[in-house]
């Protein structure tokens, strides 16, 4: 846990850094590729992504240590032939995995939240699953274990694996010559987001793009297609944690509203999108039909109230960083208490963002909980131990985040919510 957060603090500077390059590049080249809020949205997807990591909230049914002992033909010794054979490992892995995702209704749920932007940029990358309780990886990776890949090179490529996954995730990078050929590249990953008919559920490999090619999901970036993104069942909220849980509570909704009895177990393992006939016309989804006409979700907010929530988000991420820095100081169970409070905190800040006409009510009730936190634990996870009086500069933030959001709850999201009534 610790060291996950060691290396998180060094990688998350580095990624916003390369976001920030990809946003004045953009500028330069008078391009189009960033939208205040959805980027906001994508890094707060990140980080409730992070909290879940970092906490280790995932269920494990068989651990690859399990697989390396039971079933490992060969043993080897870690030599950088073998952190290779990892990493292609990893990827093969990864692709079936990835392929899982798309292709059965319960794991496109742990999958949304990435395909949900509407944009292609370096911060989509970000928005990573909160909602995926079981890790499926490990199964993936028994061809890996039957040659006796030790865990501890798997432990340290696996991060490695990942981050390698972040670069592409731009519309600035047009076509690479020869490495189209070999490795994902910004080309490929647009088609793999778009939600052209053309371009579905192609391009699912993560490193090299040969997994594609041999497995039948490739699809080339074509000049008379421009890639279109999202996803067909548009998600209309800037919010990640609802965005995590969007699919699995339509199919929770369309089990209990089908009368066939095979239908509400089968709907889970059904390929993605397949609901039961009886309820199809009954309760219908919006779909979108012409990719070309489709308007984006895009609440009209202020600048000043856009500006407000980046600030809220910024005091977010500096009390994340506290978290990531005392982990062992704060100790099990407060850091629970801790992430949960700054997911709850993204939660209502991206209510803001939504202009959900709830949004000033739970503003108040985030801020509450502090108080609570601060009255029950007489400070703010320790933190009058590094900065003097430091609880009351927690006091007084959550003070003034209670004025300011209703302040623009009242002027800017409650005058919508009366009249729409």
């Amino acid at each position: 846990m610790e060291r996950y957060a060691a290396i998180l603090n060094y990688a998350i500077p580095f990624f916003i850094l390369l976001l920030l390059i990809e946003a004045i590049a953009a500028w330069r080249m008078k391009k189009k590729v960033i939208r205040s809020m959805d980027t906001l949205s994508s890094l707060s997807s990140g980080i409730t992504n992070v909290f879940k990591d970092v906490l280790g909230l995932t269920l494990i049914i068989v651990s690859y240590e399990w697989f390396i002992d039971h079933i490992a033909i060969v043993s080897l010794q870690a030599t950088w032939a073998v952190y290779i054979i990892a990493f292609i490992g990893l990827d093969f892995a990864g692709y079936w995995n990835h392929r899982l995702s798309h292709q059965v209704n319960y794991f496109w749920n742990v999958h949304i939240i990435h395909h949900s932007s509407e944009e292609f940029n370096l911060g989509c990358a970000l928005r990573q699953s909160i909602s995926g309780i079981f890790a499926t990886v490990p199964f993936f990776l028994i061809p890996t274990a039957l040659l006796g890949v030790p865990p501890q090179v798997i432990a340290v490529v696996a991060p490695l694996h990942l981050f390698a996954q972040y670069w592409y995730h731009t519309r600035l990078i047009g076509r690479m010559g020869v490495l189209e050929k070999m490795l994902v590249t910004p080309s490929h990953h647009r088609v793999h987001h778009a939600i052209n008919d053309e371009y579905l559920d192609k391009n699912l490999s993560q490193i090299f793009i040969i997994w594609d090619k041999f497995f039948g999901t490739f699809q080339e970036e074509l000049d008379d297609v421009p890639p279109v993104y999202g996803v067909k069942r548009p998600v209309k909220t800037w919010n990640p944690v609802v965005i995590n849980f969007v699919h699995l509570w339509q199919l929770t909704k369309d089990a209990w509203h089908t009368n066939n009895h095979w239908d509400k177990f089968r709907i889970w393992f059904m390929p993605t999108g397949w609901r039961p006939l009886d309820i199809r016309n009954k309760y219908p989804i919006e779909t979108i039909d012409s990719v070309y006409t489709y308007e984006k979700y895009a609440p009209k907010l202020s600048t000043a109230l856009q500006v407000w929530c980046w600030i809220q988000f910024a005091a977010i991420f500096g009390l994340m960083m506290y978290m990531f820095g005392n982990l062992a100081a704060i100790g099990s169970p407060d850091i629970f208490v801790y992430g949960a409070f700054l997911v709850f905190a993204i939660f209502c800040n991206c209510m803001m963002m939504d202009k959900h006409e709830k949004a000033g009510y739970f503003e108040l009730v985030k801020c509450l909980i502090a108080f609570i936190i601060i009255f029950v634990f007489g400070d703010w996870f320790l933190i009058s131990t590094q900065l003097v009086n430091g609880q009351y500069l927690i006091v007084g933030f959550f003070l003034i985040s209670a004025c300011v959001n209703s302040w623009y709850y009242m002027i800017e999201i409650r005058p919508r919510s009366l009249f729409s009534k």
